[in-house]
């Protein structure tokens, strides 16, 4: 699983999640990429959960890149305590996801098992998303 090796702080507050990503909202490692189309919070079992679910069906065949890192830390309180005595323990990390971000990325492998690594990997991820292919644009070195 994904976690940060330190944190400035331990704790953090829960903050706010809306609006467009402003970052990594291109593809720019692989051939393929998996988009999010929603605002979440993206919890480091379920990335490792999808990134499994990729590794597995394109049978270690190509290259899979994770462009989110959980870093984000949660907090939690034990069952059935009441109100107040502070904030609770450390629980999980997580990734603050903005729509339009690209959560994966692959390469080595055709399109179609490409299309269906990322549908499966998806399916364990709590955000809608959508299969993008790169782009192709000529570079002319006219002078």
């Amino acid at each position: 699983m994904l976690l940060p090796r330190k944190t400035k702080f331990r704790k953090a507050m829960k903050g706010r999640n809306k609006g467009l990503s402003s970052s990594g909202n291109d593809i720019n490692f692989g051939k393929y990429g998996l988009k999010s189309m929603d605002n979440e919070r993206i919890t480091s079992r379920q990335i490792e959960a999808a990134r499994r679910a990729m590794t597995r069906y394109i049978k270690r065949g190509g290259k899979i890149w994770i462009r989110i890192f959980p870093h984000i830390p949660v907090t939690r309180k034990p069952a059935e305590v009441r109100m107040g005595s502070g904030k609770g323990a450390l629980d999980h990390y997580v990734a603050r996801v903005q729509s339009g971000k690209i959560l994966f990325e692959m390469d080595g492998v055709d399109e179609a098992t490409a299309k269906e690594a990322m549908r499966l990997g998806a399916m364990k991820l709590p955000v809608k998303t959508k299969f993008m292919v790169k782009s192709v644009t000529k570079e002319s070195n006219e002078s």
